[in-house]
């Protein structure tokens, strides 16, 4: 049952160092519940482990990613909360799973039996907690030192109630964090509550949920089931959930402090009483246990409804707040017919649930329905791609306090939206269209928050310091006008968070700059001050850079095009204490650092542009106490394009290891003179990049015990001589003189792992050593000369990459028997891929990746022996005539083809394609196409997307009768794929019309013009 601590007790598993440490921190935690969406779970997956964002909108090339990333590692997945039943689906998600090194693990928390048969688990049933366990977690919570022993009445009473508790870890947190935040005459009254003898509700309700709700004052009772809002496992950020509540009437506004302060408490409180949690994906976001979802629910009831995909809750005559998300991309106003029962709907909520970078929604949405909702509050259209413009008619939603339009094209703003007196929240972050504000929104006299972070808006609209109420503005403009100029910031006395000031160089005097009192704005958290590239060299800057002096609760400063040549004395003072993030960019006329080594919790540095420093010495490091170390916070520092830089002028070695005792990363990268006086001793650094035009730097490398990462492009053949030991990722480039890579660089007892080689003119051997056996991924890149010595073991290597290497002329797959993943590229004397004739070992290879090697003819004689092979590609192969013989036999897990910008290729191979093959794609191959009639995909019968393109003339329709399987197939024509029915078929004239044609079908689809 819920409530139980599973995913509690996952959590612990996860985060755990030592299990880190044994993954090589290689894992992913997803948040799975009841809908079980492959793609997305895969999408969540992928960018848990590149940590990085996808934009991969099919499956099959998600899934090809995913493997190639998982491929040959030891890796921990968790998927929580899991309800699927399906084996089917189950399959679907592990089939990239599958090919992680031994002793990966899947952890799955779930609620269902039957889930732990479909997976094929081997089980680990929590039982109740013992008394003892549950009195320390109890204790914990509802003492504020978690020690009972002064509390000996309370005691007796608190072990009464854990027994009511039935040893559940949720329903013992939170009745804990109940009573913690009750007088000592109140815990009688809950032990007696008549809540205890109620059972268990058909939703799982706890009574202690129950009893802590009951509990909670009437405007956070409001505040929490308000929140019923979002679906199970929505994360949501603190910031966003406080708006949303002000913007409903929640917050009541007491004396002395803000609405935004009011919720903020109310948040910690429901955070304190257990009823909302930290997020395991993201940790600046919250979500709510099901149970306290269900809750929420339960006491929301008919007022607050939700549309989604397959389960909507009806919206009735009392639905005051709609929330809505659908899986599909396309919104029409379908979707949204029933709205009409709700005549006072107050909120109209689009929640990106699964993780698209844009949705479409219909016009009628925009122009017919909303007009309709006069008592709206509250609307919320981000995320679609198509709104471009607003009508006027949205100025007459008169009690609207919270307009989102965040992330859409949206080009300008009616006129009509400065008639909104109640608005207080105006979201516009990421409307790169939008390059201009209403001229009037100083009307706007109740707003508090605008955020306009990265929108291309030129110009402040004037007077936008009569807006006494503003706590956010992300962003300002400095005007040369009265009302545009920096002036005008003086009047928002209480802006918070992150602001960024632009043109600069429009600031007439300091006592303008003075006038925008940044010194008195103590909630602002991060600061960007921003001169116009183009600005000339001015001392002037230097006194409004004086009087830019910000609050010293800052955490975050960027100071960038600046073009003064010292910067103020307030720049890296120690009473900054707080500032973990600054950037110094494109300060051309500078001579010199500023003392930043005693900002005692920096922890990021970027450095770049500073045309005139020579040296970088002591004053860098600041003076200080004797106790503290320069820079002893700091992990990334960055130095970049300095072009006059020769020489740092560290400490020497007397001082040795006196700064930078935690730094992680460290990066040089353009300097053209720079010759030495690097950090010997960095004990922590893990990754070094020295990088483009350094090639006068001589001074030998860091000593570190750490360093895992080392890359070097463009620099003296002096750094090559001495290596640090431990590295498992090198990268080399841009050594011109390098024949063969120095002994000891790759030493074959090392720990390499990756190995990337790039540009190196000269090079005609790896090594004349052995290869480290711990060596998985090799890639080199334009090395001409480069050929791959037949007397090298390569059987470690997973994964090869060969780009623009011209000594090589045919590739020996037996001497690479364990390579999953093969890319060559641009190889222009590539002959041929080839086996001995006897060879009769299976590869292993996943995917294959040929192109753009012109002179390339042949694969092995008999076909390619590669029974996983999943992903084959060739493209740009003008004198290929022939794909590998076999197909359909020695390629049975084949699922993706690819065949683009090979003409002389005819035919596909006698016996046809591999039967699992499920994306096809073929493109500029003109005889190929014109054999299309024979390609037998009629017994594909997994296929499910089919693309060709390119000049055919004598295509006169597509797809033609008989010619695709009898399941539904995603057909189209070149870079398009979109569903096409097999009968009637689509008329096909060529490329041109092609175009044409798949322009009409675009602007059909299009819900800008579409009237539903």
């Amino acid at each position: 049952m819920g409530g139980m601590g599973k995913t509690t007790l996952a959590q612990f598993v996860y985060n755990d160092n030592r299990v880190k440490k044994h993954f090589n921190n290689l894992g992913a935690w997803v948040c799975v519940s009841e809908e079980f969406d492959v793609f997305k779970i895969t999408k969540t997956i992928l960018e848990a482990v590149t940590s990085s964002t996808c934009d991969i909108k099919d499956l099959n090339q998600l899934q090809l990613r995913l493997r190639e990333c998982l491929t040959g590692k030891k890796f921990l997945l968790v998927l929580d909360d899991v309800w699927n039943e399906t084996y089917v689906q189950w399959e679907a998600l592990c089939k990239p799973v599958k090919y992680g090194a031994q002793g990966s693990k899947v952890l799955v928390t779930t609620r269902n039996n039957s889930v732990v048969s479909v997976a094929r688990a081997l089980p680990h049933r929590l039982m109740e907690l013992p008394e003892k366990d549950c009195w320390s977690l109890f204790a914990k919570h509802a003492f504020h030192d978690g020690n009972s022993n002064a509390h000996g009445e309370l005691e007796v009473i608190g072990r009464k109630i854990i027994e009511k508790c039935r040893g559940l870890p949720l329903a013992v947190k939170t009745i804990g964090a109940l009573l913690g935040s009750k007088p000592d005459d109140e815990w009688d009254k809950i032990l007696k509550s008549e809540l205890w003898d109620l059972p268990i509700d058909e939703m799982g309700i706890l009574p202690a949920l129950k009893l802590s709700y009951k509990y909670l004052s009437s405007p956070l009772k409001q505040c929490f089931a308000h929140c019923s809002i979002f679906p199970k496992d929505y994360a949501f950020k603190k910031d966003q959930l406080i708006l949303l509540w002000m913007a409903e009437g929640f917050l009541q506004q007491p004396k002395n402090r803000t609405m935004e302060e009011v919720g903020k408490e109310y948040f910690l409180t429901l955070e304190s009483r257990s009823l909302f949690q930290k997020s395991s994906d993201d940790k600046s976001c919250f979500v709510m246990h099901d149970l306290v979802s269900d809750l929420a629910k339960s006491i929301s009831g008919q007022f607050i409804s939700r549309l989604e995909d397959g389960c909507s809750h009806e919206i009735v005559n009392n639905t005051r707040h709609l929330s809505y998300f659908f899986k599909q991309r396309f919104h029409s106003i379908k979707k949204f017919e029933t709205i009409h029962k709700a005549k006072r709907l107050r909120t109209f909520l689009h929640l990106d649930m699964y993780g698209w970078s844009y949705y479409y929604l219909s016009k009628n949405v925009i122009h017919d329905l909303l007009p309709t909702l006069r008592c709206l509050r509250l609307l919320s259209l981000s995320h679609y791609k198509n709104i471009i413009e607003l009508p006027d008619s949205i100025g007459k939603l008169k009690h609207l306090r919270y307009l989102d339009f965040s992330y859409t094209k949206v080009q300008k703003l009616p006129d009509s939206i400065c008639q909104l007196c109640n608005l207080q929240t105006l979201r516009l972050s990421h409307c790169e269209k939008l390059v201009v504000l209403p001229r009037d929104m100083w009307k706007l006299i109740n707003l508090r928050h605008l955020d306009i972070t990265e929108t291309h808006i030129k110009e402040m609209p004037k007077h936008l310091g009569r807006l006494k109420c503003l706590q956010t503005l992300t962003k300002f403009i400095v005007g040369k006008d009265s009302g545009t100029c920096i002036g005008e910031l003086g009047n928002f006395r209480n802006l918070q968070g992150s602001l960024s000031i632009l043109e600069l160089q429009n600031v007439e005097s300091p006592s303008d700059a003075r006038n925008a009192s940044l010194r008195d704005k103590k909630h602002l958290e991060e600061l960007i001050l921003k001169w116009n590239v183009d600005t000339n060299f001015s001392e002037s800057q230097r006194s409004v850079l004086d009087c830019l002096h910000p609050s010293t609760s800052l955490k975050s400063l960027t100071i960038k095009n600046y073009s003064g040549k010292r910067f103020s004395d307030w720049v890296g003072h120690p009473s900054f204490s707080n500032v973990a993030s600054l950037e110094l960019l494109s300060c051309r006329y500078c001579s010199s650092l500023p003392p930043l080594g005693q900002l005692q919790s920096l922890q990021n540095l970027h450095i770049a542009g500073f045309d005139e420093v020579v040296t970088v010495g002591s004053e860098f490091f600041g003076s200080g106490s004797s106790s503290s170390k320069p820079f002893g916070a700091l992990k990334v520092l960055k130095f970049e394009n300095m072009k006059k830089w020769e020489e740092w002028n560290y400490f020497g070695d007397e001082n040795e290891g006196v700064g930078f005792p935690q730094l992680e990363v460290l990066y040089i990268i353009n300097f053209l003179k720079l010759t030495g006086g690097l950090p010997v001793h960095l004990p922590s650094l893990a990754i070094l990049d020295i990088s483009n035009n350094c090639e006068q730097l001589v001074a030998p490398l860091p000593r570190t015990p750490a360093i895992r990462n080392l890359r070097l492009i463009g620099c003296n053949g002096v750094l090559l001589n001495e290596w640090p030991p431990g590295m498992q990722k090198l990268e080399i480039g841009r050594f011109d003189a390098l024949e063969f890579l120095p002994k000891g660089m790759i030493d074959s007892n090392g720990g390499l792992q990756e190995l990337v080689i790039r540009s190196c003119s000269s090079l005609v051997s790896l090594t004349k050593d052995g290869l480290p056996s711990t060596l998985k991924t090799l890639e080199i890149n334009s090395c001409m000369k480069l050929e791959l010595s037949t007397n090298l073991d390569y059987s470690s290597l997973g994964k090869l990459s060969l780009v623009n290497c011209g000594s090589v002329k045919s590739f020996s797959l037996d001497l690479f028997p364990n390579l999953y993943h093969i890319q060559i590229s641009q190889c222009s004397n590539l002959e041929s891929l080839t086996v001995p004739e006897n060879y009769e070992h299976d590869l292993v290879a996943l995917e294959i990746h040929i192109s753009y090697c012109h002179n390339f003819v042949s694969f092995p004689k008999g076909g390619l022996r590669a029974p996983k092979l999943t992903t084959f590609r060739v493209a740009g192969c003008r004198s290929l005539r022939s794909l590998p013989d076999k197909m359909h036999i020695l390629l049975p897990s084949l699922e993706g083809l690819y065949i683009w910008h090979c003409p002389k290729v005819e035919s596909f191979p006698e016996g046809g394609l591999p039967s699992n093959l499920k994306s096809i794609s073929i493109e500029r191959c003109k005889k190929l196409i014109a054999s299309r009639m024979r390609w037998g995909l009629q017994n594909l019968s997994f296929l499910r997307s089919l693309s060709i393109g390119g000049n055919s003339e004598d295509v006169e329709s597509f797809p033609e009768e008989q010619l695709l399987p009898t399941t539904q197939v995603y057909a189209g024509t070149g870079a398009a794929s979109l569903p096409f029915s097999i009968n009637p078929p689509m008329s096909f004239v060529g490329e041109k019309v092609a175009k044409e044609k798949r322009k009409r079908m675009a602007q059909d689809c299009s819900c800008r013009t579409q009237r539903d």
